[in-house]
């Protein structure tokens, strides 16, 4: 199962993003959370949108858990009707992966 944490970095050592649909990065785990890859998020800036955006980007690599500080109500419900489990936290990563 495949996990995505939005990242105020590019790798482990930064905090969960507190901005789901504007996260940074995500970067993203396997169940035995090893990073398989990081992705810069190309909806951090822009126009709306970013939410359903981010939710089908990381639905189409087979992601199964977003965690992310917070998800606005079109996140929510993109990540919802995709079937990914939610999961709103604040901290550093590597303390999500002990």
């Amino acid at each position: 199962m495949k996990t995505a944490i939005g990242s105020t970095t590019n790798d482990i050592s930064g905090e969960i993003s507190e901005m789901g649909g504007r996260s940074p990065f995500y970067l993203i785990f396997d169940d035995a959370n090893e990073l398989l890859e990081v992705i810069k998020n190309p909806f951090a800036v822009g126009g709306g949108g970013a939410g359903f955006g981010v939710a089908k980007m990381l639905n189409d690599i087979n992601v199964k858990k977003i965690i992310v500080g917070k998800a606005g109500g079109n996140m929510r419900s993109a990540i919802e009707a995709a079937g990914i489990e939610l999961v709103e936290k604040e901290g550093l990563i590597k303390d999500e992966l002990n």
